[in-house]
């Protein structure tokens, strides 16, 4: 099946061809309604089709078999990736409200091509689906039951495309059904957050009712005492834009490009190395919760842009995990092998490439051909 990936942005569209599980085009259209961009999103598309077009890879979006996209919250009604029709278009348009920064975006991918080539399959994979299956413990916050019945506010979860990738591609390195199989699965980029797998199924994760909870990130502040944006609003500060993209390592050294970090951190300067230390001191006190949640581990995952790339930030996670049966070996690590675990670690670790664009190819294939 040729099926195109769209993820739609405020002010980009990302899309990728895949023709049989193979990628053959991928491209950008970046400025949206910017100056110096193009116009609008309608624009975007035409021009993806264009460059797809000149690329030979198709004579137009009619020779397609379908349409992917990546919707960021599904709330609880959506468990799987969903073929896209009016009604599944209004029930995303309702949850806005959990994601205002990214559905309405999403939502434009999907009409503008709806309008372009209204015969043409779409599905939706949504961000938090792979994390619908938390047990009600997990995914509770402890306030009145009443802001959960009535206004949703629950723990979500996000990169549940990127987790359900990786945990598949992990089962298949140790060589067992992914159903037999206990993960614990990193997603560290400059969005980061953890999942515990459980037979394969996610039972828990950092990120919570957004993505601002959880791990300490490139400019997001991860965990903290609820108190403290209460206090910040009290001071006339504007909680919501410093949390976001002015905290996390931005916030702790001035920096969030963790490769820029390092460099400054092995240079002697202190706030970079306090920064990887608080950053890397939050993703072991959630691996040492999840070891405990699950009982027994079969592999830590890495994945993504500083899971994939950053043989320091694996060898501080794991360091003096020996007694939770993670043991890196320091050479495999360096070498960025597959697994960078010890012959004698109990607990495997890999580092494997994510390939969010690729799983929602596949996932809007079982959709359509169940």
């Amino acid at each position: 099946m040729k099926i195109l990936v769209l993820n739609s942005g405020s002010s980009s569209l990302k899309y990728k061809l895949y023709d049989n599980h193979e990628k053959v085009a991928e491209g950008v259209v970046e400025r949206i309604g910017e100056e110096g961009g193009v116009k609008d999103h309608r624009e975007a598309l035409e021009r993806a089709e264009r460059a797809l077009v000149d690329a030979g890879a198709i004579d137009s979006f009619a020779m397609l078999d379908a349409v992917g996209h990546r919707v960021v919250h599904g709330g609880e009604r959506f468990i799987e990736p969903t073929r896209i029709d009016a009604d599944v278009i209004e029930a995303i348009r309702e949850l806005i409200p959990l994601a205002p920064l990214h559905n309405p975006a999403n939502l434009v991918g999907i009409e503008m091509m709806a309008d372009k080539a209204p015969d043409l399959p779409q599905v939706a994979v949504f961000d938090t689906a792979f994390h619908q299956t938390m047990p009600r413990k997990a995914y509770l916050y402890a306030i009145p039951i009443e802001l959960y019945e009535e206004y949703g506010v629950r723990r979500y979860g996000f990169h549940g495309t990127s987790h359900g990738y990786v945990a598949r591609k992990a089962a298949e390195k140790l060589g067992k059904p992914l159903n037999e199989t206990n993960l614990i699965t990193l997603h560290l980029g400059n969005g980061a957050s953890v999942c515990a797998v459980k037979r394969g199924k996610s039972i828990d994760t950092s990120m919570g009712f957004t993505p601002l909870a959880g791990l300490v990130m490139g400019t997001r502040c991860g965990d903290i005492d609820p108190e403290i944006p209460i206090l910040m609003e009290k001071k006339g500060i504007d909680a919501d834009t410093v949390l976001n993209k002015e905290s996390g390592l931005k916030g702790l050294c001035g920096e969030n490009d963790v490769r820029l970090i390092q460099e400054h951190a092995a240079m002697g300067d202190e706030k970079s190395k306090t920064a990887l230390e608080v950053y890397v001191h939050r993703i072991r006190h959630y691996i040492g919760a999840y070891v405990a949640e699950l009982g027994y581990v079969d592999a830590i995952v890495f994945t993504a842009g500083v899971g994939e790339h950053s043989a320091l930030i694996r060898q501080m996670v794991c360091e003096g995990l020996e007694p939770l049966g993670i043991a890196l070996d320091t050479q495999r690590n360096l070498q960025g092998d597959e697994d960078i675990a010890a012959d004698r670690s109990p607990v495997r670790i890999f580092v494997l490439p994510t390939d969010e664009e690729l799983e929602i190819a596949l996932q809007t294939e079982t959709v359509l051909n169940p």
